[in-house]
């Protein structure tokens, strides 16, 4: 199973990902909204404004600020009322929180196993210089595993082109040329190394210890904006919940980056503001009640669904996932025509505490979340237990292969 980790380095992971482009922290937050939404995990990186004559300077981690995400944004807009449009041509300096540690560079020839340990002590984003080719099969970066980083420097000599047969080293490669991986890369590259992680997928994730227990959550009837204060850093998520006599809770829906990642920020916003948690992660339900609330400034219609002649329309169930999606938005704001209602989510994403590490993976992959909720597979009343996320899942499937994997030399 630690071959794997083993025989595979972090340079394997950047094929096919795009090149970097930074978002300097003097850029509005109308061009963070563009850049998120095409981003993974709903997150990107800001990075300080390059200042001459290091203008062609490549990025580093002396330049990195912090991540900026979806939640961020619109918890902004919703503490600064008024003028939301306005607002959105903030500096994204403004609103980022300042967090260098999200952040590693590291060489293309690390191991795996040493890139997942580096994710696990909380990095969010690996900076990846592209390559070739690397020396060896493997090369372990200087990482003590009691938390200290050791950057791995190799000094080498020139070498004369015309008499030397060996692959290019990644040091020998354009300085400028990087690219970004996420804990999201790196699950959807161990979901195709299934096979070589046996028997660790096939296991439920309560038996990996995959669930974490120690999840934040509100009540449904507190205003959605208190809730933005508890939220974590990983997972990015809040559970709205409602709380039963014996103290349990049954989840309602969430608060999160993800659901909000590709919505229309400032409609969203004007909801955080406005409504409660529980209104603002379910909204209406598929009979119309209780009617959205919708904001007096704008002349909304209320999408319906196609009856037939005589019956009485109804509201849709609706999903954060149409809550209106940057090409629309933009569309709207250049035609002039009024911008769509805000709408909550129409489906939490949830599994059993029997469920198995691949099937949650996969579940996750597929809709692009960074978390999943952990319900108790004997009750029928959506009983939350715990929630799963990527940190999470990468402690399952190295906690095994750190046992038998040989120390860094």
């Amino acid at each position: 199973m630690a071959l794997v980790f083993l025989h595979r380095v972090i340079g394997d992971l950047t094929l096919g990902k795009p090149d970097l482009i930074e978002l300097s922290e003097v850029e509005t937050l109308e061009a963070a909204a563009r850049a998120i939404a095409g981003s993974s995990e709903g997150a990107i990186p800001v990075w300080h404004k390059r200042i001459p004559p290091a203008g062609a300077a490549p990025p580093s981690e002396e330049r990195f600020v912090g991540m900026l995400n979806s939640l961020d944004v619109v918890a902004f807009l919703a503490r600064a009322g008024g003028d939301r449009d306005r607002a959105m041509r903030t500096p994204v300096s403004e609103v980022v929180t300042p967090n260098p540690s999200l952040l590693r560079e590291v060489d293309p020839c690390v191991r795996l196993i040493d890139a997942l340990e580096l994710m696990k002590l909380g990095v969010r984003c690996l900076l990846v210089r592209r390559s070739v080719a690397c020396k060896d099969v493997s090369k372990p970066f200087s990482m003590l595993y009691n938390g200290k980083w050791l950057r791995n420097i190799e000094t080498t000599k020139p070498v004369n082109a015309a008499t030397s047969s060996s692959p290019p080293s990644s040091s020998s490669l354009p300085q400028n040329n990087f690219c970004c991986l996420s804990r999201e890369d790196v699950v959807r590259f161990l979901i195709g190394c299934l096979g070589a992680l046996a028997p660790i997928p096939l296991s439920s994730i309560a038996s990996l210890g995959a669930v974490n227990p120690h999840y934040c959550y509100v009540q449904a009837l507190s205003p959605a904006l208190e809730a933005i204060g508890k939220i974590p850093h990983g997972p990015c998520a809040i559970a709205v919940v409602e709380a039963n006599c014996d103290g349990s809770h049954k989840i309602l829906g969430d608060i999160s980056a993800y659901e909000l990642w590709k919505c229309d920020y400032v409609t969203a916003a004007w909801a955080m503001a406005n409504l409660s948690a529980g209104q603002f992660a379910i909204g209406t339900d598929e009979n119309g009640c209780p009617s959205p609330i919708v904001p007096p400034d704008q002349a909304i219609d209320l999408p319906v669904e196609d009856v037939t002649v005589g019956a009485s329309p109804r509201l849709t169930k609706f999903s954060s996932r149409s809550i209106g999606f940057f090409d629309n938005h933009l569309k709207q704001v250049q035609t002039g025509r009024p911008r769509s209602m805000y709408k909550g989510r129409s489906k939490l994403l949830t599994c059993k505490h029997t469920s198995s590490l691949a099937a949650v993976m996969a579940q996750m992959l597929s809709y692009r979340a960074t978390h999943v909720w952990v319900i108790d597979s004997e009750s029928e009343d959506d009983i939350l237990v715990g929630v799963v996320s990527y940190n999470d899942i990468l402690d399952a499937v190295t906690r095994y292969a750190s046992s038998v994997v040989p120390p860094t030399p």
